[in-house]
């Protein structure tokens, strides 16, 4: 493979040592592993080494082919043989009942071979209830030095849970070594909010309750539960997916305009829309279950856990008063998509005759799709040609593959892992954030309202249509998106 040019301040300055703790998982083969093989092998690491972490009982072999297997099945790009072959040989391994020694001994090897100076990211692929031991773990090894911690979602389950999660893992390593990941908001289609929000004249002067008149953030999964009955069972689609994914999408979008693009500001300006939101009521929640919940494996027969999601919530500052944010996300439904649509005003008066079409299919929205790569559409009424005044809803569509640098996408969990290896915080959550959301949280936790059931295949409860009224669901869309190829390009 070519030794691709990275732009200055892209990759990390130093060398890194990556420990990667649930190495032989599912989110290991399915994103970790292809994603470091990239960073390493197109030049966006000046070296690395990387230590495997399980419960597996393997040797450095097995995993380096446990790493080969998981290129071959998940990674996107051709797989350049001598690449692989370096790639390889940047691998170790190291079971936990090895325990913190074997591991210490692992790591120092590791930076031998580098032998520069380098830092240390520590990534925890593991199941909630095991990330405090691994912490610990990492604290007995001697491995906080020099160090960035990668944490997974969900970062408790409750005010009470995260509050206590964050002063323990605080007791180990300080708030500034701590990443809590979110690989939504890794994606180019999420970093370009700002972009588009705060780079363009056209847009920022309308961004605000004047312009506004509601906001959609729809995330729905077609996907069951996989093997992952009993985690969900303890979480639900709220928890799993609400906190952790669309809120924080949510401060993107709602954010104020920060003071420099850098990670501080911006994080505090997320966590002042946080700040900002009012608790959410149980009576604007729906929540939902499928037909069949109850008997997948690991599910309790008389679960109320919900499967299905949908909330409206409020900002209650300057910008957003009086503006509904429509969140709703869930298992099983008729599409997978994950969009921001806004809604902006109508006319206060309408000139055009009965009859023209005007306002019969809603208003002009801008969407985002929040696929890996940018999409995005504006609709608005143009006349149809011929005599008389009618008219219908068009749109205006951008997709990144118009532009020819589609190669040029890096995935979500490629960019977050090259950002914390950075230091940079603008895409993660901290302490204060998580927690003001769990406290925002706290009345629907207490007195959740009751689960409604829906089909699989379907768009959710029916009384989504009440919590949304007078307004209307964006999806599913009336026009799908364009294919360029479609007509010629």
């Amino acid at each position: 493979m070519p030794v691709r040019k990275i732009p200055p301040g892209v990759g990390p300055k130093f060398p890194q040592v990556v420990v990667l703790v649930g190495a032989t998982g599912d989110l290991s083969r399915r994103k970790l592993l292809p994603g470091l093989f990239h960073l390493c092998s197109a030049g966006f690491i000046p070296a690395c080494r990387i230590v495997g972490v399980s419960l597996d009982d393997l040797d450095a072999a097995a995993f380096r082919r446990l790493a080969r297997e998981a290129v071959d099945l998940f990674f996107v790009r051709p797989v350049d043989e001598a690449a692989f072959a370096a790639f390889a040989e940047m691998l170790d391994y190291v079971p936990l009942s090895g325990g913190a020694p074997a591991l210490k001994d692992a790591v120092e090897r590791a930076e031998a071979a580098i032998g520069a100076e380098s830092r240390r990211l520590h990534y925890l692929s593991v199941p909630p209830a095991a990330a405090l031991p691994v912490v610990r773990l990492l604290g007995e090894a001697d491995l906080v030095a020099r160090s960035r911690i990668i944490m997974e979602k969900p970062f408790g389950t409750d005010l009470e849970s995260a509050r206590l999660l964050n002063r323990k893992l605080h007791e180990v390593f300080p708030e500034d070594q701590i990443f809590r990941i979110d690989h939504f908001l890794g994606k180019e289609p999420a970093q370009n909010i700002l972009a588009f929000r705060f780079a363009n004249g056209l847009f920022e002067p309308i961004w605000n309750r004047n312009f506004i008149d509601h906001v959609q953030i729809d995330v729905p999964e077609t996907l069951g539960l996989g093997q992952r009955g009993a985690f969900y069972e303890a979480t639900g689609a709220y928890r799993d997916m609400v906190v952790t994914h669309l809120f924080q999408i949510l401060g993107f979008m709602a954010m104020e305009p920060p003071t420099s693009l850098e990670p501080l500001p911006i994080s505090e300006e997320k966590n002042k829309v946080f700040r900002s939101m009012v608790p959410i009521e149980p009576r604007d929640v729906v929540r939902g279950q499928y037909n069949g919940y109850r008997a997948e494996e690991g599910v309790d027969p008389e679960s109320d856990t919900e499967t299905f999601i949908a909330l409206k919530c409020a900002i209650d500052n300057w910008r957003w008063a009086g503006v509904p944010f429509f969140l709703r996300t869930g298992k099983r439904l008729a599409e997978g998509q994950r969009i921001i649509s806004i809604a902006f005003r109508e006319p206060p008066k309408s000139m055009f005759p009965v009859g023209s079409g005007v306002g019969a299919q809603g208003p002009d929205h801008l969407t985002f799709d929040l696929a890996d790569a940018t999409k995005m559409s504006l609709s608005f009424y143009g006349k149809r040609p011929g005599p008389g005044m009618r008219l219908d809803k068009l749109s205006l569509q951008f997709a990144m593959r118009d532009t020819g640098m589609l190669g040029e996408v890096l995935e979500a969990y490629e960019r977050l892992i090259l950002d914390a290896m950075r230091g940079d915080h603008t895409l993660f959550t901290t302490a204060d954030g998580i927690e003001r959301l769990w406290e925002v949280s706290t009345p629907l936790l207490e007195a959740p309202p009751p689960v409604r059931l829906y089909e699989p295949g379907s768009w959710g409860p029916k009384s989504i249509h009440q919590l949304v009224a007078p307004h209307a669901w964006r999806l599913p869309f009336e026009r799908s998106w364009r294919d360029p190829d479609a007509h010629g390009g």
